[in-house]
């Protein structure tokens, strides 16, 4: 069992990188497997919106995120986490997230995953819910801890004194960690969600 911590700031070992490293310290000490993937500094283009990647099963462009996509469908849950930018997440984790689960959504899909969130002041709840969003269209189930998950302090080290923030980053592995090993339960018995095909329709029809 894996879980995948995307780090979406900037930053590689920044504030954001500090709450991940909580959250997989938890999953590795209940067994289970992590990696922090780094959006890294290069430019992620915004999703154009041409639906070429229905047909090709892909994104039309090549920076990084169709490698993501590929990487992903081997996890069994996920993290991602994003600094406060103006009260919401990173553009550049937006535009990845955007084309990640446009162009592979079903790789991600039926797994736990969760919304980290650093900043200095305020701002959280609402990246918090930007995140969170991905999720709830996409089947997948979110995991929460004893509060939000967030984390406040404005660098690595003010981070490691919020005591209150690293605990939640810990139960937070702790949820993630015991879902991930209870669904498993369920697919080894046999168990698995009722699906549907998608129905489509506009406001004016």
């Amino acid at each position: 069992m894996k879980v995948l911590l995307v780090n979406g700031s900037l930053h590689e070992k920044g504030c954001t990188y500090t709450a991940l490293c909580e959250v997989e310290k938890a999953l590795q000490a209940n067994g289970i497997e992590t990696e922090i993937y780094w959006i890294g500094q290069n430019q992620v283009s915004g999703c154009k919106g041409c639906w070429a990647c229905k047909k090709l099963k892909k994104c039309v462009m090549d920076d990084g995120v169709n490698e993501f996509v590929e990487k992903a469908a081997e996890f069994d849950g996920y993290v991602f986490g994003s600094p406060v930018y103006y009260a919401s997440a990173s553009g550049a984790l937006v535009s990845f997230m955007d084309r990640v689960f446009y162009s592979g959504g079903k790789n991600l899909a039926y797994k736990p995953a969760a919304a980290v969130v650093s900043c200095r002041r305020a701002g959280a709840s609402t990246t918090f819910d930007v995140i969170n969003k991905y999720f709830t269209i996409n089947n997948m189930q979110i995991v929460g801890s004893n509060y939000w998950n967030e984390v406040h302090g404005n660098s690595a080290e003010e981070v490691l004194q919020d005591e209150e923030g690293l605990q939640t980053m810990r139960i937070l592995g702790n949820n993630m960690a015991w879902l991930i090993k209870c669904i498993q339960m369920g697919k080894d018995a046999g168990l698995a969600p009722e699906r549907e095909r998608k129905i489509m329709t506009n406001f004016i029809r």
